[in-house]
């Protein structure tokens, strides 16, 4: 495959890529070195600016674990309601597109293009001043929750929809062949091979939703980034609390995608044998055909 994308290198060009790599290499080890030198003339590897967020003996460190484990549960239930209600809703709208009618597909395409072109932050900052103007009193967590949904079930629709796309169109001529609607056909074929061949897209969308639950500190939703501001105000450590709510992050994130990968793997069995169900029927209806057209 690879040889088919590009040429293989030569001498020439593979002593150039070493050499490339090589400074840029000894570029990010000197950018590297010369920020650790400002930091430490900043003083910003004292031990008592890591002492909170390492040492349990500190007197503040309990305090302040319980209280980012708070934030962090509340980015994790606003992540998992705006996943749930993100993937419902954008495989409604990919399939509501897939089987529109002309005459009223455009105006699903309208109400996609129009979400997927408003930040997200807008989209947030929307529900959380325009719904209380009209009498939609809700937590602050389901504004941000109704904001993400809006966006990312768009983005995860056109996702799903290029999925449906990409799949060979004898997939949906076999499954017409034994007797399936459009809309089973859609269900029980269409989207488990949609979902499965879309599976990296789909992990990377729901990852951004993970992230984007960040945006909640701006309408005063204490998720992980407010606590650990309302934390920098009070320890002023910002680079040691960023640090860690970061790698929090990046924690939450790969648990996200190690879930959403096993998932993958219990369900392709399922997948696989479904397609072959398929398979074998079709070509018992192909036989029957056969026969009766030699009879």
């Amino acid at each position: 495959m690879s040889a088919i994308l590009y040429d293989t290198l030569g001498p020439i060009g593979r002593r150039r890529v070493a050499i490339g790599s090589a400074v840029a290499i000894a570029g990010l080890a000197v950018a590297g070195g010369l920020a650790v030198i400002r930091l430490v003339d900043a003083g910003q590897f004292q031990w008592q600016k890591w002492s909170p967020i390492l040492n349990p003996a500190d007197a503040q460190f309990a305090t302040l674990w319980r209280f980012l484990a708070g934030g962090a549960l509340h980015t994790l239930e606003a992540a998992a309601f705006a996943m749930a209600f993100s993937l419902a809703i954008g495989t409604v709208l990919a399939s509501a597109r897939v089987v529109a009618k002309p005459w009223y597909r455009w105006l699903l395409v309208s109400v996609i293009e129009l979400l997927r072109g408003v930040p997200v932050v807008m989209a947030i900052f929307f529900a959380s001043r325009v719904l209380p103007q009209v009498g939609l009193d809700l937590s602050l967590v389901w504004y941000l929750v109704i904001g993400l949904t809006a966006y990312n079930s768009v983005v995860i629709a056109e996702i799903i929809r290029a999925g449906v796309q990409a799949l060979p169109r004898g997939q949906t001529e076999a499954a017409y062949a034994i007797g399936l609607t459009r809309g089973a056909t859609l269900r029980l074929v269409l989207l488990p091979q949609a979902f499965r061949i879309m599976l990296p897209a789909l992990i990377g969308q729901l990852v951004v939703v993970l992230k984007d639950t960040s945006l909640g500190a701006f309408i005063g939703y204490e998720e992980l980034l407010r606590r650990g501001n309302i934390g920098v105000q009070n320890l002023h450590n910002p680079i040691q609390l960023y640090l860690l709510i970061a790698g929090l992050f990046i924690a939450m994130n790969l648990a996200v995608s190690r879930f959403a990968t096993v998932v993958e793997r219990r369900t392709s069995g399922d997948r696989r044998r479904l397609g072959g169900d398929v398979e074998a029927e079709v070509v018992a209806v192909e036989g029957q055909s056969a026969a009766a057209v030699g009879a």
